[in-house]
């Protein structure tokens, strides 16, 4: 048990390396593709286009549907597995379809400067298909997650999908501001198509639409929940920059979103670990107090250094930009920076929240970020772009802190509660060489020079794992009301 339980412990650390090799990778390589964007387009046609791009990461995730924390916390049992994903990723290409099209039936009502769009019927198609792509590369990141191999997250959208994106801007610069969706959407495309491949090799998994023992209905109010809050958490992303559009002008929305995008890659981080942390508590649920202590120690260390050498370097890096930028965003960047440490708060506390299956708290401090976040911003954004940033941060930190009142500090972990069972299948299986992975192992990443026999060999030579002595996944009545 002891000797699990260290293994176990490790886990949380390890794939919040994985994930912030991949969100640090990701972000160095966006950082290269915005500092290209920069000096190839004017600052008005990049302020045009990072308002589509933000309307784009919201669709992506409002399409999700809870979706992503269904298949890490209610993974299904192996032999329904590759139905659940499979019907997963059509709700979610699903909506993501109808999400983007009552996007541009709207764009009259909150964004007229953005009509250029839905005036021409094959940008508007671009818009809906880059809208899919990256709601499907989302839920593909959560299928790794959800595995424990988060490294297959760092192949396909760390070095693909940015790649692509740095080569894809030469190409399409004569496109202006629907040039740079191009790039990023193709981008999207890659990356989907890698993670594709990288599952059906390495996962053995194949299209099954069958909905048995998928638990997909079973856990819906679990979904909803989680949709909703995530929901309520991504409006602010999306409506900053349509505020800084509307009231001051594409040229300062251009600033206002290099400026969040470099930051960014704090708050990444910080989510990163979030994603760990959620799922290896949600595979072994006497651990929580351990992973959730674990996880805000590693929040803390990553997190607060890398603001201090953010805020200090505001002006050099900023000039990878353009002189402008710097000009414009310096003050905006150092604000968002020093804001990391509410961000660190909000982020543990609200995914805290989710391993505990505290719904109802985790919805309401969601609802308090968007309602301080926004109304600060449409009350502020006149006196200037620093004061979004403020704004920003004051949310986090209302959020965080209402958050972190509604945890429950007396229980280290979920009452256990009876192991699930899938509609007549077992919850629990030795796992099988190619297919999904056990509590404890880890499958190295693969590639087309390693010999295809170690994988099996490597899977046959692991000891059997004894059988949790709490269940990893709880089928109680707390995770079903909300």
């Amino acid at each position: 048990m002891a000797a699990r339980h260290a293994r176990s412990a490790e886990k949380v650390t390890q794939n919040s390396i994985f994930l912030m090799g991949t969100t640090g990778l990701t972000a160095l390589l966006s950082f290269a593709f915005w500092a290209l964007v920069a000096r190839l387009f004017s600052a008005s046609r990049v302020g045009l286009a990072t308002s589509l791009i933000s309307a784009i990461s919201l669709i992506s995730y409002m399409s999700l549907c809870g979706m992503n924390s269904t298949l890490i916390r209610f993974a299904a049992p192996p032999r329904a597995r590759n139905s659940q994903i499979t019907l997963a990723c059509v709700m979610v290409g699903s909506a993501a379809f109808v999400i983007a099209s009552g996007y541009l039936l709207g764009l009259p009502l909150y964004a007229e400067k953005l009509m250029f769009i839905r005036a021409n019927p094959w940008l508007g198609g671009m818009f809906v298909g880059v809208c899919v792509a990256a709601a499907l590369n989302v839920i593909t990141d959560t299928v790794f997650i959800s595995a424990r191999i988060p490294q297959y997250n760092l192949l396909a959208d760390g070095v693909i999908q940015g790649v692509a994106k740095l080569v894809l801007p030469l190409s399409l610069v004569s496109l202006g501001a629907v040039g740079i969706v191009g790039a990023m959407g193709g981008g999207y495309v890659v990356a989907v198509v890698a993670s594709f491949v990288l599952m059906w090799w390495r996962l053995g998994f194949r299209v099954d639409l069958k909905t048995r023992g998928t638990g997909l209905r079973k856990y819906a109010r679990f979904s909803m929940a989680s949709y909703v809050s995530a929901l309520l958490n991504l409006l602010p992303s999306l409506l900053l920059p349509l505020i800084v559009l509307q009231k001051l002008g594409p040229a300062d929305a251009g600033y206002y979103y290099i400026a969040f995008q470099v930051a960014g890659m704090l708050t990444a981080v910080c989510a990163a670990v979030g994603e760990a942390m959620f799922s290896e508590a949600s595979h072994d649920l006497s651990r929580t107090g351990e992973v959730l202590r674990r996880s805000a120690k590693i929040m803390v260390i990553t997190g607060i250094p890398a603001a201090a050498i953010v805020a200090g370097g505001s002006g050099p890096l900023l000039e990878l930009f353009g002189a402008q930028y710097a000009a414009n965003a310096r003050m905006l960047l150092i604000v968002l920076a020093v804001g990391v440490i509410a961000v660190v708060l909000n982020t543990w506390a609200s995914n805290a929240l989710r391993v505990h299956r505290k719904l109802r708290a985790m919805v309401m401090s969601n609802v308090v970020f968007l309602v301080v976040t926004v109304a600060m911003a449409l009350l502020l954004a006149a006196r200037g772009l620093v004061w979004l940033g403020w704004a920003w941060d004051a949310g986090n930190l209302a959020s965080g802190l209402a958050a972190a009142v509604c945890i429950p500090w007396h229980k280290h972990a979920p009452a256990p509660a009876p192991a699930l069972e899938a509609e007549g299948e077992p919850e629990w299986e030795e796992p099988i060489a190619g297919g999904f992975l056990d509590d404890t192992g880890t499958i190295p990443m693969v590639f087309p020079w390693n010999r295809p026999e170690w994988s099996a060999a490597s899977m046959k030579s692991r000891p059997r794992t004894e059988l949790p002595d709490v269940p990893k996944r709880a089928d109680d009545e707390e995770a079903l009301k909300w």
